[in-house]
């Protein structure tokens, strides 16, 4: 596509679907990672969306805590606060909020960035979607083999009764004792 720029053009789902984080139990990205994928500071988008925060309610974004930050930069190497890092605690942005981004950051890059995200979001529920499902199908598989095997254990003994001799019994009279 003509008008592209370098990093719009490196972005995949697969890239954005690395930066997508669970926390408090939401899919999020963070909003560090969104401002290099929309070739603007971190500082900018945060701007922008503190000027719009009609825009971005609660379930669209929120601010980790200490906690929460603390966790991530566990999972991934980033410089720590007060040593060229951040200065304030990062906000994590639903799919919903990823999606109001694109009307309070309206550049061409950041548009496009979007529908990937977008993309990415949509792709990672279709694939935990996929998986509840097959989950789904193994339990209904393992309580049939349940019944199956219980059923199998019935046949089982019933064919090892009949395979069993008859009692042995004398054969003649008995005479009675006096």
């Amino acid at each position: 596509m003509p008008g592209r720029t370098k990093v719009t053009k490196a972005i995949s789902v697969k890239f954005i679907e690395r930066k997508i984080f669970l926390v408090r139990g939401q899919e999020v990205m963070l909003d560090s990672d969104l401002a290099k994928m929309y070739e603007v500071a971190t500082k900018v988008l945060n701007q922008a969306v503190r000027r719009n925060l009609d825009r971005c309610p609660e379930d669209f974004m929120f601010q980790l805590t200490i906690e929460e930050a603390d966790s991530l930069r566990s999972q991934f190497v980033t410089s720590s606060v007060g040593h060229g890092g951040r200065r304030h605690l990062p906000y994590a942005f639903t799919e919903h909020g990823v999606a109001m981004l694109s009307s309070v950051l309206s550049s061409k890059p950041a548009v496009r960035v979007n529908i990937l995200i977008i993309r990415a979001f949509v792709r990672l529920r279709e694939y935990l979607a996929t998986h509840k499902d097959v989950a789904r199908k193994m339990a209904d598989l393992e309580r049939i083999q349940e019944k199956h095997g219980a059923q199998i254990q019935y046949v089982y003994d019933y064919i090892q009764a009949a395979l069993e001799p008859p009692p042995k019994r004398r054969i003649g009279f008995a005479v009675p004792a006096k």
